[in-house]
């Protein structure tokens, strides 16, 4: 029987959240937590990879159980007395036996936030970054992404991507009180995309660069030419949507 896991983690602590050999992750931890509540091992399957420091509002993943999981309030409950407090389990949902939480997924959104003044309870979860930007600007950047496929420019060095193809359905900047709050949704991202594109869109917004010249950064694909990247502790995998098919099966 093969569950979807609904969380949510404050990364600050984590490597990301693939298992490594020598370093702590949200999947290793994860990992163990599920195998003391079942008393077997357990392998979980992720929607995909958060950088170190990165954190998740909305996560899915994916493991096997030989026999049908009690009352969900009562699971989740359970399993979170059992997991540190910087990761939540929020729902578990039975769905198809071939149900997979990476390859079906249609879409990931990501979110990042910049505040502009110093604030200590928030330190952990926006990049505070004291000199103003021009949020027009940047949103009128933002918006030439859907246009592109391919963004090599904003992939990771030595990452070794099979294909640095992404679909981008939307990107814009709103302000939400004092933070300036960027949410990008697409059908997959790079490693270090995300970081590489705000960190781009913000010498926007500070008159480093126009527009024009962020759309040509795109066409030149050449990852050399990135300029820089965002501060992880700013970054959220905010969503990820999968079609009603995965959805509980009940056979």
């Amino acid at each position: 029987m093969r569950y979807f896991i609904y969380l949510s983690y404050d990364g600050s602590a984590y490597c990301g959240w693939q298992r490594q050999p020598d370093a702590p992750t949200v999947q290793q931890t994860l990992e163990e937590a599920l195998g003391t509540l079942l008393r077997r091992p357990v392998a979980v399957t992720g929607a995909g990879r958060t950088d170190t420091g990165v954190h998740a509002s909305r996560y899915v993943a994916h493991f096997d159980c030989g026999e049908e999981i009690g009352p969900v309030a009562r699971t989740c409950y359970r399993l979170n007395s059992i997991l540190p407090s910087d990761i939540a389990v929020h729902d578990l949902r039975r769905v198809a036996d071939d149900a997979h939480a990476r390859f079906d997924a249609l879409s990931r959104e990501y979110t990042y936030y910049i505040r502009r003044s110093k604030h200590p309870f928030d330190r952990n979860f926006s990049w505070q970054y004291g000199v103003e930007l021009d949020m027009e600007r940047m949103n009128e950047a933002a918006a030439r992404l859907s246009d592109y496929r391919d963004f090599t420019t904003f992939a990771k060095l030595n990452s070794a991507n099979k294909t640095n193809i992404c679909r981008i359905s939307s990107a814009r900047w709103t302000r939400e009180g004092e933070r300036l709050v960027f949410r990008i949704r697409a059908d997959r991202f790079l490693r270090n995309m995300v970081r590489a594109i705000v960190a781009a869109l913000v010498d926007v917004g500070r008159g480093k660069i126009n527009p024009e010249r962020f759309a040509e950064l795109i066409e030149l694909r050449d990852l050399s030419l990135a300029r820089g990247s965002a501060p992880a502790r700013g970054l959220f995998l905010s969503d990820v949507e999968y079609g009603a098919e995965i959805e509980y099966d009940n056979h």
